[in-house]
C-alpha cells in the first residue's frame, strides 16, 4: 500500500477532526445543536514575512495562527516550522487543542502557528529574523491574555526567547507570559521538555492497569525518537518494560530481547539520529507495524496508522504520542478488534499541562520545583484518564469518543452559559 506524504496527511486533517465530532454528536444530547461552533476556527490569520536573507536577497514566507475556539480562556498551542505546513494543518492542530485542553479540563482554549519554512535552510540569523517578523505580524492576536504560543515540530526553547523578546519590545515592557516552553532563565518551566514523554507514560501506565497489562516486561514499540518517544520509551524502559523496537527518520531498529534505551539515547544525542547505533538489528521501516507488541507509541506524525495497519497491527494498547497519527476509519477498525486506543488529546496532554504550569508561574512570579511539577501533572493526567475511562464506559465508546464528549460537553455548557454576544 502506498504510504502517505507528509502534505496527504495534512490534507485529511481537518477531515479527520470533522469525522471525530460527528460521532461525538449523538452523545451530545440538546448540547449537540450548538456543536456547529466547534466545526469552524473562531479566526484565521495567514500573513505574509518578508525575511532579509544574508546575501542580501528579500524572501516571502507564508506564515499562520488560528484560534479555533476561546471560550474557555486564552488560546493555546505550538508554532510550526516546517516546509509543507499549510492552512488545512494547523486549523486541524487548533482544533485539537481545543479539544485537549478541554479534556484536561484547562482554562485555555485551542490555537495553533506555523511558518511554511524549511528551518534547517536558514542560518541563526536568517531564523531569529523570520521568527521576529512572523511574531510581530501575529502579534495583535497574542497575548498573556489572549493567545499563548509554544514551541513544535521545528521550533524550540530560542525562538520562543525571541517570539517572547519581540512582543515584550512592542508592548513596551518584559511579557513573560506571552509564550510557553521559554528557557528557565526567561521564565521557562522545569519539567517542561520531557512534559509531553512523561505524560505518554502516565497514561499508558493508568489505561494498562484498567485492561490488565502489566507494564514490567511488556513489549512496547515506538516510533519517533525526539522528546516525546525518547522520554516515553525511557520511561518504560525504567519500569521494566521491554522496548524492543525504535523508529526515527533514519532507521528501524529491532531488539528482541529489548533496546538500551540510555545507550540509544547517548548516541542519538550525538548523532541526531539512530541509524549506525546497531547496524545488525537494523530492519526494513515497513516492517514497523509487523512487530507483534503488547504497546504501540505512534510519537512522530499525524495520520500514521491508516485502515491497511490497523487490521494487521498486533498489539493490545496504541498510546497516541503525535497528534492525530490514526485516521478516522482506522479507528473504527481498532475499536472492532477491541484494540484500546489512547488518543492523543489526553495521551500527549502533559506539554500542554507543564504549559499552563510555565503559565500560572510566569503570571504569579513564583516558580514550582521540578518534582513538585511533576507530582502536579501526574494528579491531572490520571484525573483525565479517569474522566474519560468513566465516560467511556458509561455512555459504552472508544476512549477518544468519550473524551471528545467530555471536552465538547465542558466546551459548548460554557458558551450556553456565556450566550451569544451582542444577544
Amino acid at each position: 500500500m502506498k504510504s502517505l506524504t507528509y502534505a496527504d496527511q495534512h490534507t485529511t486533517a481537518w477531515s479527520n477532526y470533522l469525522n471525530q465530532l460527528d460521532k461525538v454528536a449523538p452523545f451530545l444530547g440538546e448540547l449537540k445543536d450548538r456543536l456547529d461552533i466547534l466545526r469552524r476556527p473562531k479566526r484565521s490569520l495567514i500573513v505574509d514575512i518578508p525575511v532579509e536573507m544574508d546575501d542580501g536577497s528579500i524572501q516571502h514566507f507564508e506564515g499562520y495562527r488560528v484560534q479555533h475556539n476561546l471560550t474557555r480562556g486564552p488560546g493555546k498551542g505550538g508554532v510550526r516550522f516546517h516546509p509543507e505546513v499549510n492552512l488545512n494543518e494547523v486549523m486541524a492542530l487548533s482544533a485539537w487543542m481545543t479539544i485537549k485542553c478541554a479534556a484536561l479540563n484547562l482554562p485555555f482554549g485551542g490555537a495553533k502557528g506555523g511558518v511554511r519554512v524549511d528551518p534547517t535552510q536558514l542560518s541563526k540569523r536568517e531564523l531569529e529574523r523570520l521568527t521576529r517578523r512572523y511574531t510581530s505580524e501575529i502579534n495583535l492576536i497574542i497575548g498573556p491574555q489572549k493567545d499563548i504560543p509554544a514551541p513544535d515540530v521545528g521550533t524550540n526553547q530560542q525562538i520562543m526567547a525571541w517570539m517572547m523578546d519581540t512582543y515584550s519590545m512592542n508592548a513596551g515592557s518584559t511579557v513573560t507570559g506571552v509564550v510557553t516552553g521559554k528557557p528557565i532563565h526567561l521564565g521557562g518551566s522545569l519539567g517542561r521538555v520531557k512534559a509531553t514523554g512523561r505524560g505518554v507514560f502516565v497514561t499508558g501506565r493508568e489505561v494498562a492497569g484498567q485492561i490488565g497489562l502489566n507494564i514490567p516486561e511488556a513489549r512496547v514499540c515506538v516510533q519517533g525518537f525526539g522528546n516525546v518517544g525518547s522520554e516515553a520509551a525511557l520511561l518504560f524502559h525504567e519500569h521494566a518494560a521491554k522496548v524492543i523496537c525504535i523508529q526515527d527518520h533514519s532507521a528501524t531498529l529491532f531488539q528482541a530481547d529489548g533496546i538500551d534505551i540510555v545507550q540509544l539515547m547517548e548516541y542519538q544525542k550525538r548523532h541526531h539520529k539512530i541509524q549506525g547505533y546497531a547496524p545488525e538489528n537494523e530492519i526494513d521501516a515497513d516492517q514497523f507495524w509487523k512487530i507483534p507488541a503488547d504497546i504501540f507509541i505512534p510519537a512522530a506524525l499525524e495520520g500514521v496508522i491508516d485502515e491497511h495497519i490497523a487490521q494487521t497491527i498486533q498489539t493490545r494498547l496504541i498510546l497516541e504520542g503525535a497528534n492525530g497519527p490514526t485516521l478516522s476509519g482506522a479507528d473504527e477498525i481498532l475499536s472492532q478488534r477491541q484494540i484500546t486506543v489512547v488518543p492523543d488529546v489526553i495521551c500527549n496532554a502533559g506539554g500542554v499541562t507543564v504549559s499552563y504550569f510555565e503559565w500560572v508561574q510566569d503570571i504569579a512570579s513564583y516558580f514550582w520545583t521540578e518534582e513538585e511539577i511533576n507530582q502536579r501533572m501526574d494528579n491531572i493526567m490520571k484525573k483525565a484518564v479517569y474522566d474519560v475511562w468513566y465516560k467511556a464506559i458509561h455512555v459504552n465508546c472508544s476512549l477518544r469518543t468519550a473524551a471528545y464528549i467530555l471536552a465538547c460537553e465542558r466546551i459548548l455548557i460554557a458558551r450556553k452559559e456565556r450566550g451569544t454576544y451582542p444577544g
